[in-house]
């Protein structure tokens, strides 16, 4: 079996576990590593025994498809470049900096006739999937998405870096136009947004209220999902699920059977299986930008509000 050749561009914290992941795939091999921090890249290509690279045009001909995990305003220079190339690309989130790349980066894609994933992991994470099948018609959502400062992705704003994983879910679960956002955020650690709180209300009735924060002594990945008679109660981070449903002798909680696997690893699994089976990705560049349209739209509210005030 032909193993799909990759590489990953940027082997910061997010991309170097991209290397090692890759590393355990079975139907893929990492043949190189590139950043532009030489400390850093020869630090990774030591320990993962794999050619390291300071230009990742160097990679051209040497990979079948690749990861970036550079910093976001970069996404779009080296995420255009490898597709001009026809190589397959997975960019993390968020996908780019503004609605313009993003369509840009689409459109090459579609020319080329190429795989071009987000990395929008919750998306591969085993509670959520286990929960999926039972969401119908949801009435109001509520998602806590909370972390200590993180000394890395300072470039962006909460809405970018973690609320963007809640839009995206969101948006696929509630399935109808938004009618109405209304959203507030202020900087704490860093200049841009390190706290935000956003409500969106959709044209079918449901109103998601999401809150993000990077200024936390505590983790939290949680999702709340009410439906007429049910409520689930989704742990990303424990990867655990609740059901509690109404019956005529009360409530009753039920705990989804879930068999625990690394989201991540999911992901990158499924973006090499999609190269091999010419199908497409679960969140393409087109689904990735409207949830990219929905964080700028909330960022620029808060900053709007802020300039007011």
């Amino acid at each position: 079996m032909h193993k799909i050749r990759v590489a990953v561009v940027g082997v910061g914290h997010l991309g170097s576990i991209h290397a090692k992941l890759y590393q355990e795939i079975e139907t893929c091999s990492l043949v190189a590593v590139c950043d532009i921090d030489k400390a850093r890249l020869d630090q990774t290509s030591s320990a993962l025994h794999v050619p390291g690279y300071i230009h990742y045009q160097e990679l051209f001909d040497k990979v079948d498809a690749v990861s970036i995990a550079v910093p976001t305003k970069l996404h779009y220079e080296v995420a255009s470049n490898f597709l001009r190339h026809n190589i397959p690309t997975l960019v993390e989130k968020p996908f780019t900096t503004n609605l313009k790349e993003a369509d840009s980066l689409i459109k090459l894609a579609q020319k080329n006739k190429l795989i071009l994933e987000v990395g929008h992991v919750e998306r591969f994470n085993s509670a959520f999937t286990a929960t999926q099948k039972l969401i119908k018609e949801p009435k109001f959502i509520e998602c806590h998405r909370l972390s200590p400062f993180p000394h890395r992705s300072l470039d962006i704003g909460v809405v970018l870096d973690l609320m963007i994983h809640d839009i995206d879910i969101v948006l696929g679960l509630v399935n109808s136009p938004i009618k109405k956002i209304e959203a507030v955020g202020v900087p704490v650690l860093t200049l841009l947004e390190d706290i935000a709180n956003a409500r969106i209300t959709f044209r079918n009735g449901c109103v998601c209220n999401l809150t993000a924060s990077r200024v936390s002594d505590e983790w939290m990945r949680k999702i709340r999902i009410f439906l007429k008679n049910t409520y689930i109660s989704l742990d990303y981070k424990n990867e655990e699920a609740f059901v509690y449903r109404k019956t005529t002798s009360g409530i009753t909680k039920e705990a989804l059977p879930i068999e625990k696997e690394q989201p991540l690893k999911k992901e990158l699994t499924a973006f090499i299986e999609c190269i091999m089976q010419k199908k497409p990705p679960l969140v393409s560049g087109e689904v990735a930008r409207e949830a990219l349209a929905v964080a700028f739209s909330i960022s620029k509210q808060i900053w709007r509000k802020a300039k007011i005030s």
